[in-house]
């Protein structure tokens, strides 16, 4: 009876006791040779893509003991040429298709060294920020060693994130490691770094954005500050063209304001029928069940039906302190009835919608004075209207009112200028959070500018001076219904 043929795995090392086997399967074509006593039963996969799919028991096999260390281990996978940085009793370099193998003699796992793939193990944070604050020898490819101000991106977003005692625990953990693995030096670095992001040494080692601005006492959100900048380098290609205001003053500017008011309440859920709302703005109504979802539709009123407040542009703010003040001063008038939210205080506890967490308390000042840095540089109306209203957004820098402040400063920068408000009907109220959240999660600017447009486009061709034949284009707008399948902003075509 002839013998079965044998059921290879994909990787197979050979050596030892199994060699002369292998030897014969790859003779045979049953195995292919991709390494050193390396082989695989895919003889027809490009090896790049076996090692890819099999590389830490590869690893684990040609580096017995070792630990996953400097650049490896602070990013968290291999360099994109496949390189892999270790550490271990023997000095060793592998080249083989898709990975690099370099491993360094040293000090295998230490004590708070953590289980890793296929039996490894990695260098523990504090290992990891002193091993890459070694001086590397720069190679042709990927150097062993991340740059320093990665190290400090990384040494901030711990103290943003888990605050003070977890630097100071890092920094003794890594005074007891650094006997250990010989780098002096680089401990005299991370010290010299977290000293001065807490504040206690000279800020003049610091070289990000961030542990800058930390060291400043205006710490920041680098995440979104990343976001705004995105949307300030796309928004010259994206902008809309202008559209002057017409509606500036007497009957028409009261109408366009209070639907401006009504429908930035109604689209955060304070929802009243349109007679209920002008009888509480324009007739002193106070709903008896209702008083601070009536104060809420005044609040907003007082501050895009005021044409002193309406009309004031953020350039017309000296620097980032008077913009702040300035914003405070607004959420006091619109959250005025509501005690509960603090009117006109920042947030001291963190806030978030869904999945998406607003920018922590500590990290709002700092961040809300870059995007407004941002804004002011704007060169067109439109492009710092839309910087400034997701901005605000995008911080949510009070507890309640965040959604209708950043609308009201956002029309306020049109109107200053002498363009178009712009109003998000109920029916567009899917269409708008949807736009943010794309620029939010995804980084993708484009939905929000075209939302932006099309939502002043609808603005512009209301006819505002009359009140009966502005309800009527709302209404034949669909602007009071909430948004379904086959429902959704119509648009006069003669609309500009």
């Amino acid at each position: 009876m002839p013998k079965s043929r044998i059921q290879w795995p994909e990787i197979v090392f050979g050596g030892g006791s199994a060699s002369s086997r292998v030897s014969r399967a790859a003779a045979k074509g049953e195995l292919t040779r991709i390494g050193p006593a390396l082989y695989t039963s895919r003889t027809g996969d490009a090896p790049v893509h076996v090692v890819a799919r099999h590389l830490w028991p590869i690893v684990a096999h040609y580096a017995p003991g070792a630990v996953v260390s400097h650049r490896t281990a602070f990013d968290g996978r291999p360099g994109a040429d496949g390189t892999v940085f270790m550490t271990g009793p023997v000095q060793k370099r592998l080249d083989i298709p898709g990975l690099q193998l370099r491993v360094a003699q040293g000090p295998a796992s230490l004590p708070g060294d953590q289980p890793f793939l296929a039996g490894l193990s990695i260098a523990s944070e504090p290992r990891l920020l002193l091993e890459n604050l070694t001086i590397a020898r720069q190679r042709t490819t990927v150097r062993r060693t991340v740059p320093r101000e990665a190290v400090e991106e990384r040494l901030e977003t711990i103290l943003r994130s888990r605050g003070e005692s977890a630097l100071n625990a890092i920094r003794d953990r890594a005074r007891e490691l650094a006997p250990l693995l010989g780098v002096g030096r680089a401990m005299a670095r991370l010290d010299t770094l977290i000293s001065a992001l807490l504040g206690s040494r000279s800020a003049r080692s610091l070289v990000t954005s961030a542990g800058k601005a930390r060291a400043t006492g205006a710490p920041i959100d680098p995440e979104r500050i990343e976001r705004f900048e995105l949307l300030a380098r796309t928004l010259p290609s994206m902008t809309p063209p202008a559209r002057l205001d017409t509606v500036t003053s007497g009957a028409a500017f009261e109408h366009l304001a209070f639907f401006d008011a009504y429908f930035s309440n109604y689209i955060e859920g304070t929802e009243f029928e349109v007679d209920e709302a002008r009888a509480i703005i324009f007739g002193g109504a106070i709903p008896v069940r209702r008083p601070e979802d009536a104060h809420d539709i005044l609040g907003t009123y007082r501050l895009v039906g005021s044409p002193t407040w309406i009309r004031r542009s953020v350039v017309a703010d000296l620097n980032a302190e008077a913009f702040l003040a300035r914003l405070a001063d607004a959420h006091r008038v619109l959250m005025e009835g509501r005690p509960g939210a603090a009117p006109g205080e920042w947030k001291t506890r963190p806030n978030q919608a869904g999945v998406t967490r607003f920018v922590e308390p500590e990290l709002t000042h700092g961040t809300l004075a870059r995007g407004w840095e941002l804004a002011r540089a704007a060169r067109t109306a439109v492009q710092r209207a839309a910087m400034i209203m997701f901005v605000v957004t995008e911080v949510h820098p009070f507890t309640d009112g965040n959604g209708r402040v950043a609308r009201a400063f956002m029309n306020a920068e049109l109107a200053s200028a002498g363009e178009r408000r712009i109003i998000i009907p109920t029916v567009f109220r899917d269409d708008y959070l949807g736009a943010l959240r794309a620029l939010s999660r995804q980084d993708n600017p484009t939905p929000f500018m075209l939302m932006l447009d099309q939502a002043q486009r609808f603005t512009a061709s209301v006819r505002w001076a009359d009140y009966a034949h502005a309800l009527e284009d709302l209404t034949v707008a669909n602007a009071f219904l909430l948004s379904e399948p086959g429902v959704g902003l119509r648009i006069p075509r003669t609309a500009v």
